[in-house]
């Protein structure tokens, strides 16, 4: 049995990878590049055509009715009996979760949609996992007690649940999938808040998941609240992303609750313009109205964003909705997401393709998470050619060369230039012609005749 599933396995993979996976890198320049072809239009009325808007509204409702089986897919996305058996293997070891919302701006009938590939399984996902990490982050090692992983000195995150409204296929802790679904016992959190009252070194805590907002707003006002009233704690960070996969969960009991433990930020996972709707825009119009600022932190994916012209429409619909383009992570090396990936180079040239042709604010800083727990790096174009203590030779978004002179910054080189400057001020004023000043003082004087 082993041996047939390995041989479908590989079978299957020669005949899909072609058509799954795009060459490496960038091929075309903005101008010339189109996005795939998707619909843009809200497929809620062809789906979900019997569902009223105060059902459709409940974030609850939608969460109790995600499409979780393959069987239920084919409601909505036309797939061949091959295809159903193959997703059905993918989902025994990475499931499925999609919520009616986020279904709903998928075109059903492209194969290449990149909201689709964000969320529909791909048989890839078994046939290329041997590539890859369960846990790229080593976040296991770096937690001092369950869920609390604390790898740099002033921060800490909690990872509250496994559980999420859509399962990304993407996700860099895809591994927790297989462990069914949990929420953190009180004992856990518990141990988790006694070990940030005796860490006062810790001044930011960011809640994730899974997705934190899964919880229900009592439950998590009960852990936000203990953890605001830790004296060294400035700052709360919440990663989610229900703003993009199911707004309707940012509604004005959640908003006023965030609202009393400022100053809270969220980060939220927009990927694609084309998630950015009408209800998002909405949503997180909703928390920024509460005082709640919104980054967000895109995954760069193959086929999905992995161009210049994509990456800048995303960006600048951001900015559009007020949610600031914060970082462009190349994606994590997990088991199950090789064939979304793309070289580094991609992300690179993408930053450059971007710069001088936005604003600075539209342009996300790219961040390789390094595997083994080194860390979050960011990575640039090297605009430094050439660099010295008197000069540096500079390359331009245009690709143009400039020499800029390098200003000397040692005390001894400071000193010896002030005492030049004095030096050559007094020379100036003893060679000027001062008679200005006995022009001022004659005048000084007519003024106090006159008073």
């Amino acid at each position: 049995m082993a041996d047939k599933m390995k041989t479908l396995i590989e079978t299957r993979y020669k005949q899909v990878i072609n058509l799954e996976q795009k060459p490496a890198g960038l091929k075309k320049l903005p101008e010339e590049e189109d996005e795939p072809p998707s619909s843009k239009n809200d497929n809620r009325s062809k789906f979900f055509h019997n569902i009223p808007d105060y059902i459709w509204n409940d974030w609850k409702w939608q969460f109790r009715n995600r499409i979780t089986t393959i069987d239920q897919l084919t409601d909505f996305i036309p797939l061949s009996n091959e295809e159903q058996a193959q997703l059905k293997l993918v989902i025994m070891r990475y499931p499925l979760s999609i919520t009616p919302y986020y279904l709903s701006l998928i075109d059903p009938d492209d194969v290449n949609d990149p909201i689709r590939k964000q969320a529909i399984p791909s048989f890839l996902e078994i046939a290329m996992d041997s590539q890859g990490m369960e846990d790229p982050l080593t976040e296991r090692k770096a937690s001092v007690v369950p869920g609390l992983v604390h790898r740099y000195p002033d921060r800490a995150l909690v990872v509250l649940t496994d559980i999420c409204p859509m399962l990304c296929r993407h996700c860099t802790r895809k591994r927790e999938w297989h462990h069914g679904r949990w929420v953190r016992t009180d004992e856990e959190i518990e141990a988790m808040l006694e070990y940030l009252c005796q860490n006062s070194n810790i001044r930011d805590v960011i809640i994730s998941g899974g997705d934190p907002l899964t919880l229900t707003t009592r439950r998590l006002e009960s852990i936000i609240s203990r953890i605001r009233a830790i004296s060294h704690i400035e700052i709360i960070r919440i990663g989610t992303r229900f703003p993009v996969v199911l707004p309707q969960r940012i509604d004005e009991e959640l908003c006023d609750m965030l609202s009393k433990y400022g100053p809270i930020w969220l980060n939220t996972h927009f990927n694609h313009p084309r998630e950015i709707t009408p209800q998002s825009a909405k949503a997180c119009d909703r928390l920024l109205r509460s005082g709640i600022p919104v980054n967000n932190q895109a995954v760069l994916l193959r086929g999905i964003n992995d161009s210049i012209k994509t990456q800048l429409k995303l960006c600048h619909e951001l900015l559009r909705i007020k949610v600031r383009p914060y970082y462009l992570f190349q994606c994590d090396e997990v088991q199950g997401t090789e064939h979304l990936r793309t070289p580094v180079d991609t992300g690179i040239k993408i930053i450059e393709g971007m710069r001088g042709h936005t604003s600075g604010l539209a342009v996300p800083t790219f961040i390789v998470d390094i595997s083994h727990g080194g860390g979050k790096v960011p990575l640039e174009s090297n605009y430094v050619l050439s660099q010295n203590e008197n000069e540096l030779i500079l390359k331009n978004f245009e690709g143009d060369i400039y020499h800029y002179r390098n200003p000397k910054y040692s005390e001894d080189s400071q000193i010896e230039e002030i005492v030049s400057a004095v030096n050559s001020t007094g020379d100036i004023i003893r060679n000027r012609d001062l008679s200005f000043r006995t022009q001022g003082a004659e005048d000084a004087d007519r003024v106090s005749l006159r008073s």
